[in-house]
């Protein structure tokens, strides 16, 4: 391996590292913001034994990342975490979601990419819970 090889590798590390690092940091950024809006949804299904619905759900939650007022959403399932009391993973997939404020939360809630989501994956899921919160 030469300089140019190694120099090229390390640029190219150093990179990836920073752009895994980029939502976290504006996540971070935007909490700073008093009219942050938080968007936690937690949805358990129908099925909860169906890979093949879980993997509808999650793909219909990661459409929604098209929305324009989304700052930054993480779409997840339960992690395999020590066991405690306070620890509920009965859920099936949860969506994170920052906005900057309530109008940006609003316009999500409307738009039509978000009313697709739900007509299409609505029959997959029997409870949804939401979460939202803002700076306090």
């Amino acid at each position: 391996m030469n300089m140019t090889t190694k120099t090229t590798r390390r640029k190219f590390i150093a990179s990836a590292s920073l752009l895994t690092l980029a939502p976290a940091l504006n996540a971070a950024a935007m909490d700073q913001d008093k009219n942050v809006l938080v968007h936690h949804v937690f949805f358990w299904l129908k099925n909860p034994n169906s890979k093949e619905d879980l993997a509808k759900l999650i793909a219909g939650v990661k459409s929604l990342s098209k929305i324009e007022t989304i700052q930054y959403i993480h779409v997840g399932v339960p992690a395999s975490t020590e066991k405690r009391d306070v620890v509920d993973n009965s859920f099936a997939v949860s969506e994170l979601m920052f906005f900057k404020d309530l109008a940006g939360q609003k316009t999500y809630q409307d738009h039509p990419l978000h009313q697709k989501f739900i007509a299409e994956c609505s029959h997959l899921w029997e409870r949804v819970v939401v979460y939202d919160t803002i700076n306090g």
